[in-house]
């Protein structure tokens, strides 16, 4: 398995995701490109010390962007909705 730092990049932290975080303990991060489902609720359940009910992922492509003198691109990124067991909850972000 990689390492923690590897996979996980950041909390999501949205009007959208907040609403999600209280109707259903389903939290949103910002995952490695190249990290799959298992790994992502591996580091998960070691960073937070919670129990992991489900991962879905979705693939994001990095939008064109003009810039000085031609064209550009984001990075491509990758979003872990996370779905914890019931009644636990990511201390660290709660109230953020």
């Amino acid at each position: 398995m990689k390492h923690v730092g590897q996979i996980l990049v950041r909390p999501i932290v949205t009007e959208k995701s907040t609403l999600q975080r209280y109707a259903g303990s389903l939290y949103t991060f910002e995952v490695s490109m190249n990290a799959n489902k298992y790994e992502v609720a591996q580091a998960i359940e070691k960073t937070f010390g919670v129990q992991v009910e489900s991962v879905r992922t979705a693939s994001f492509l990095g939008k064109i962007k003009r810039v000085r003198k031609g064209v550009g691109s984001r990075s491509d990124w990758k979003k872990a909705f996370v779905r914890l067991a019931a009644g636990q909850s990511i201390e660290a972000l709660e109230g953020v």
